[in-house]
Formats: structure tokens, C-alpha cells, sequence
């Protein structure tokens, strides 16, 4: 009986190391399992803090880029807003010629003599320029708005080449041509000698705006095509030789040199066909009529 008892005591002291045994490794399991996703988690969120510090720079840029065409919008609003309709013209591209007339000559009605007669809606076209709210009653229709509108250019531009050759205005166009912003001489001789605007006519739409090179005396297109459909009218037929008259100091010399055509090094000689077909319009003909005939035979 004891030794029965004995071997009873033994399986149930194992049975009971063997629960425990099992336990034991159910409870490690778990704690693994645990801290795995604690780690997965830890990852995760250090992976999440990453992108975020990453993203930030991009997000404050786009905050900054954002906040600055907002600034810009504002201030284009407000310069639409707070300044005239003459700072605006002088500021649009392609009419960086014109200066800005001062309003107390636009204002003096012996300065725009005969002008009423040249611009339509005369009346709105200059209440325009000089920014007079227009009544109620006389408001426009769109398509009166658009004659207006080109009237006030035309008017505007009239009246800026009466105003360039007084001395306000000489002065203020010396200030472009000091930093030939009209451009300078294209022929090498000049050696970019600055030029000065100047008109075909007095009339307006008969020509557009040349240039005009004091050292060479010669008149050349503006290298900004937007500038070379300007109306000539606007500068006038006069300020150019006028405004040289006025400062003579600023007369630059012609130039010493002088272009000399030649083939093989040799220059070409004054007797030749080379500088007598340009002079003899009955020679110019026959060499004309002669290249005809090689042509015609080649044919």
C-alpha cells in the first residue's frame, strides 16, 4: 500500500510540473507576441514621424509660395486700385517709350488745341486719362467702352508728343535716353550709340515709331517688335532734332570709319558694275533683264 501510494504522490507531481511546463511556455508565447507588436507599433510610428518631418519643409514651402502669390494678388488689386490710368499705360509692355505726362498740362485745354477734332469720344477719352468718374447716366455699353478705351490711347499718345518737346518733357525722356532704354544704333560703326524715337508723320495711323541714331544720322526699326507697332504720331516728326538742338554737349561725333566692300582683300573699285548699278536706274534695268535671260536659258 505505501509503495502504491508512493507512485499515486509521483504521477501527480508530475502531472503538476508538466501543467506548469505548459503554462510557462503559454506565457511566453504571449509576452512575445507582445512585444512583437509593441516593435511593429514603435516602427510604425517612427516611420510615420519621419515622412512628417520630411513632408514639413514641402508643406511650409507650398505655405510660403501660397502666401506670396496671395501678397502679390493683393498688391497688383491694389495697385489697379490706387493708381492711374496714366501710370498704368506707361507701365504696360511695349510702351516702355512713352514718359508720363504730368496731369496740370493735360489739364490746360490750350496744350490739347485741335485734338477734339482728331479723337473720338474726345470727352470720355480724356476724363479717362485724368480718372474722372463717369455719371451714371452716361455710362457705356461694351463695345462704346472699347472705342473709349482707344481713344484714351490715341488721345494720350497725341498729347504725349506735344508734351516731349517742352522742357519738362525733354527731361524726362533725357532720363531714357540716358539709359537707352530706346534702344541703341544697330550699325557696328556706332558703337551702340543710344538712339531717340521719332515719327514718320504727325498724323496718327500712317506709320509706326523709328528710331532715330544721333551719330549716324540714319533711322532703324525698334528691336522690340511690341514697340514697333507703336504709332509714329505719338513721338512726332520733330523731337528727336529738336531735343539735340535744345543740348547740343550731347551730340556724340560721326564715326571716323566707314565700311569698305571687298573680294579677295582687294576693294572693289568706284567704276564697277558693284556701285553703278545702284546709281544708274537704266543699268540696273539691262543687268536685270540680263539675269533674266541666263535664267531663261538654263531653263
Amino acid at each position: 500500500m505505501a509503495e502504491e501510494t508512493t507512485e499515486q504522490f509521483a504521477r501527480m507531481a508530475l502531472n503538476s510540473n508538466g501543467g506548469s511546463a505548459v503554462s510557462a511556455n503559454r506565457y511566453d508565447m504571449n509576452v512575445a507576441q507582445q512585444s512583437a507588436a509593441q516593435s511593429a507599433a514603435s516602427i510604425a510610428l517612427a516611420q510615420e514621424t519621419t515622412m512628417a518631418a520630411m513632408s514639413s519643409p514641402l508643406l511650409q514651402q507650398q505655405q510660403q509660395q501660397q502666401q506670396q502669390q496671395q501678397s502679390n494678388s493683393s498688391e497688383i488689386s491694389a495697385s489697379d486700385e490706387d493708381g492711374s490710368w496714366i501710370d498704368w499705360f506707361t507701365s504696360l509692355r511695349g510702351n516702355e517709350f512713352f514718359c508720363e505726362v504730368d496731369e496740370d498740362y493735360i489739364q490746360d485745354d490750350f496744350n490739347l488745341t485741335g485734338l477734339n477734332v482728331l479723337v473720338p469720344y474726345y470727352d470720355y477719352a480724356l476724363d479717362m486719362i485724368l480718372d474722372v468718374e463717369m455719371p451714371q447716366e452716361d455710362s457705356l455699353n461694351e463695345e462704346q467702352q472699347e472705342i473709349v478705351e482707344s481713344a484714351a490711347e490715341m488721345l494720350y499718345g497725341l498729347i504725349h508728343a506735344r508734351y516731349i518737346v517742352t522742357s519738362r518733357g525733354m527731361h524726362a525722356m533725357y532720363e531714357k535716353y540716358r539709359t537707352a532704354a530706346f534702344g541703341r544704333c544697330p550699325r557696328v560703326f556706332c558703337q551702340g550709340q543710344p538712339v531717340l524715337p521719332v515719327g514718320m508723320s504727325d498724323l496718327p495711323r500712317n506709320y509706326t515709331v523709328n528710331v532715330f541714331c544721333p551719330r549716324c544720322h540714319e533711322l532703324f526699326f525698334p528691336k522690340s517688335t511690341r514697340q514697333a507697332n507703336v504709332d509714329g504720331a505719338y513721338f512726332g516728326t520733330t523731337f528727336p532734332h529738336l531735343y539735340l538742338m535744345t543740348h547740343p554737349e550731347i551730340i556724340p561725333a560721326r564715326p571716323s570709319q566707314s565700311y569698305a566692300p571687298r573680294v579677295y582683300g582687294f576693294k572693289i573699285h568706284s567704276s564697277s558694275l558693284y556701285y553703278r548699278a545702284k546709281d544708274d536706274p537704266e543699268l540696273a534695268e539691262r543687268n536685270r533683264q540680263r539675269r533674266s535671260r541666263r535664267l531663261e536659258g538654263r531653263k
